[in-house]
């Protein structure tokens, strides 16, 4: 799907016409018409506004255009997974195990790797083989690649 027809379904499974659509994102009944038309795409904040409306990624919107993992945990992220900011936008940097409504669920990897360890091993990933893979795996997100780097900061 392109965005124009995701911007479209949206809307009509939202019960909206292109003026109310219009009028609930502030702008003009053309834009609707010419987002739909794929003629022109909603600025970045238009696009922030409606995924949060909507309940779907910015990245969905614009046609998933790159895979998105959380840089916490390492999860492959969609748009029933992404965690939200206390406003109810989407952030897309974790999954909603990880970071929920501002706050990050793990502060110590050691806590992650257990976790992982425990719910991700089975008999063809065993535990001793899931937490070489998770040891090695974890430090290279971003999370705690800037979490190590604030540490070193401090000290």
């Amino acid at each position: 799907m392109t965005t124009s027809e995701i911007l479209k379904e949206l809307r009509i499974k939202n019960g909206l016409t292109q003026d109310e659509m219009a009028e609930r994102f502030n702008v003009t009944c053309q834009d609707v018409s010419r987002w739909e038309n794929g003629e022109t795409a909603p600025d970045i904040e238009t696009l922030k506004q409606i995924s949060t409306a909507c309940n779907i990624s910015v990245s969905t919107l614009l046609c998933s255009p790159r895979k998105l993992y959380c840089q916490c945990c390492g999860m492959p992220l969609n748009d029933t997974n992404i965690s939200r900011e206390p406003d109810r936008s989407f952030n897309e940097d974790y999954c909603k195990l990880c970071y929920y409504n501002g706050t990050f669920t793990y502060k110590n990897m050691d806590d992650l790797i257990s976790f992982l360890t425990t719910h991700m091993s089975s008999k063809d990933f065993p535990p001793d083989q899931a937490r070489l893979y998770f040891s090695e795996a974890i430090p290279r997100l971003r999370y705690w690649q800037q979490k190590q780097d604030t540490q070193k900061t401090e000290h």
